[in-house]
């Protein structure tokens, strides 16, 4: 089945293996996609659905070093180096769109923006900066409800320029502690006003960010993603949390989305998301889903074959080897990541990876070598 055509929505996948988001810090002049970037995405082309790296619909969502935008001419420019590759080899892509909140250091951020957050408390730990080093997060401002209409705003935008970009659709990134995510976990949202306090005001946030993405687009090309029950960027479970989530996501199929794509991180060492909750969310949403979080070959066939979601999106695997698809049809040994070049800006450890047929060419001339 990981290897069958799909239909999502109205965009046709070779197969149903699809490639997670993965931060990779490459966007090294103004946050803007480049050739290297292309590259890089186009290697991995065979992919049914390429998901891209988090990228700020906001200049206030860069939060780190080197992550790419999607709100000017010159962002869009770059973007289509990327979508034109893909598309030349016969793949399919969206744009994660990712405003970082709190998750930011001012020094990451471009002249006149600034650190945004549902409330004023500071996201624990540190960020790696460029020009200071690994330093603590910046502190937050508050949001106001006028800032929250212009985020709103900048990710209906964004939707409209990914388009024009080339790519096949979005993906709303509210997972991850991020800034969606921020309004959806109490232990980060402390607002009373109506965008907390209550399941329906934390749910708020998402739900117009949605509204107005698929007003600009369509709703059959805005996917989104979620991480409940994960603990990264401060986040973590609240009572409650499962029927808050099924509440979210029997909205977001009302919508007609492209996609619901569930993120466990249990396999780094995260909490699971409880299976239950899965099937719940599964039957919740009436249109494709996805499940992320630790698959090999066996366990997405397994995952598929057992209904438990429609497409299985692999991560490090395919940072890690740029023909997976091929690999996982033959069985193949598979290139292990390398961890210390995974945010280094250039090309090592990010587009030099062995393929399969590289791997056996390189093999035939040793030996001719040694013959010799």
């Amino acid at each position: 089945m990981l290897f069958d055509p799909f239909s999502l929505r109205t965009t046709q996948l070779n197969n149903r293996a699809v490639m997670s988001p993965l931060t990779r810090s490459r966007a090294v002049d103004n946050n803007t996609p480049n050739s290297l970037m292309a590259t890089y995405y186009a290697q991995r082309a065979s992919a049914g659905l390429i998901i891209t790296e988090g990228t700020s619909p906001s200049p206030n969502g860069l939060g780190y070093a080197r992550i790419p935008g999607l709100f000017n001419e010159a962002h869009v420019e770059g973007w289509k180096l990327v979508t034109d590759a893909v598309h030349a080899k016969g793949g399919k892509i969206v744009v994660q769109l990712m405003h970082t909140g709190r998750v930011a250091h001012v020094a990451n951020l471009p002249a006149g923006a600034e650190v945004l957050g549902p409330s004023s408390d500071t996201c624990p730990g540190e960020m790696w900066t460029d020009t200071q080093g690994s330093q603590p997060h910046t502190p937050p401002r508050a949001m106001t409800e006028t800032d929250i209409a212009a985020a709103i705003h900048e990710y209906a935008a964004a939707a409209g320029l990914a388009i024009e970009a080339g790519f096949d659709g979005i993906e709303l990134h509210a997972a991850n502690g991020y800034l969606l995510e921020q309004f959806l976990n109490p232990n980060v949202n402390r607002r009373t006003d109506g965008y907390g306090g209550t399941v329906e005001g934390r749910n708020r946030l998402v739900l117009e960010v949605a509204r107005a993405a698929a007003q600009a687009i369509g709703a059959e090309r805005v996917g989104i993603r979620l991480s409940p029950h994960g603990v990264f960027n401060g986040t973590g479970a609240f009572p409650g949390v499962d029927e808050q989530y099924v509440a979210l996501v029997k909205e977001l199929s009302a919508l007609g989305l492209m996609y619901v794509h569930v993120l466990d991180h249990s396999a780094m060492g995260a909490p699971p998301v409880p299976a239950e909750l899965k099937a719940d969310l599964r039957a919740a949403f009436s249109g494709p889903f996805i499940l992320a979080g630790g698959f090999d070959g066996a366990s997405a066939q397994r995952a598929l074959s057992e209904r438990h979601a429609d497409l299985i999106a692999m991560g490090r695997a395919f940072l890690a080897n740029p023909d997976l698809v091929d690999r996982l049809r033959q069985n193949a040994p598979l290139n292990a990541p390398d961890p210390g070049t995974f945010y280094t800006p250039g090309a090592q450890g990010y587009t030099d990876y062995p393929t399969l047929a590289g791997q056996i060419d390189e093999d035939r001339h040793s030996k001719s070598r040694d013959r010799a």
